[in-house]
């Protein structure tokens, strides 16, 4: 039987996220109905009903019908990417800052993350390679936008901190939006994905800080195509 007790004095004017806490409900738990939740809080349902939209938006539980509210794995792309999408939207952000962000992650674990890649790892690496020449190379060209996100999330994929996950994964899906190679001429492509392949190989042969050295000097081609320009 699931355990009752107050609110995290901790988390105010969020009762329900202290339930949660509380209670030690867990990723899959599916949660009793709103009245008893609030009984038991001694919050109004309308109140409570506010904090479970907030929860909501947030990805910590979803509500289906039939199937009631369930517990949802912390996921913090769920958490950050509205903010991050509004604040550049808004221009009260740049993508350039949000760059600059990628790039400090990036660089500074990449050892943390190439470390535990496994040969299956480095072989999807390598397919993906191949399938971007494939389309850089064919008649018509097609610019391999799907297998550049997927290239850098996999050489992060193994590490161990849902935040560097959450905002790498935050950071593809406003470079998505923000479309800022829309315009970048073929010759910016084809000098990318030589630096990808050059990354690559490096990480297949288990040398990671060559690997490293060529991720910044990459990482400059997209910095000079996102400054801002001087008039």
């Amino acid at each position: 039987m699931m355990k009752r007790t107050k609110p995290n004095a901790k988390l105010p004017n969020a009762e329900f996220f202290g339930y949660l806490i509380e209670n030690n409900i867990s990723p899959g738990d599916r949660l009793p109905p709103i009245s008893e939740i609030g009984g038991d809080l001694g919050v109004s349902i309308g109140k409570l009903r506010e904090q479970l939209e907030v929860a909501r938006h947030m990805g910590i539980i979803s509500a289906r019908p039939r199937l009631g509210m369930r517990r949802e794995p912390f996921d913090f792309l769920q958490v950050v990417l509205a903010g991050i999408l509004f604040s550049l939207e808004s221009g009260e952000t740049s993508f350039a800052q949000l760059s600059q962000l990628r790039v400090a992650i990036e660089t500074q674990l990449w050892h943390d993350a190439v470390a535990h890649l496994t040969p299956d790892d480095k072989e999807e690496l390598q397919a993906l390679i191949a399938q971007a020449w494939a389309k850089l190379r064919g008649e018509p060209i097609h610019i391999p936008n799907s297998e550049h996100r997927q290239l850098h999330l996999k050489m992060f994929s193994r590490i161990d901190n849902p935040f560097v996950k959450g905002l790498l994964e935050a950071y593809w899906e406003a470079y998505a939006a923000s479309e800022l190679t829309r315009f970048a001429t073929y010759e910016y492509w084809l000098k990318v994905w030589d630096y990808h392949e050059r990354i690559v190989a490096a990480l297949v042969q288990n040398d990671f800080e060559t690997g490293r050295q060529l991720l910044i000097e990459h990482f400059s081609i997209l910095q000079a195509l996102s400054a801002p320009k001087v008039a």
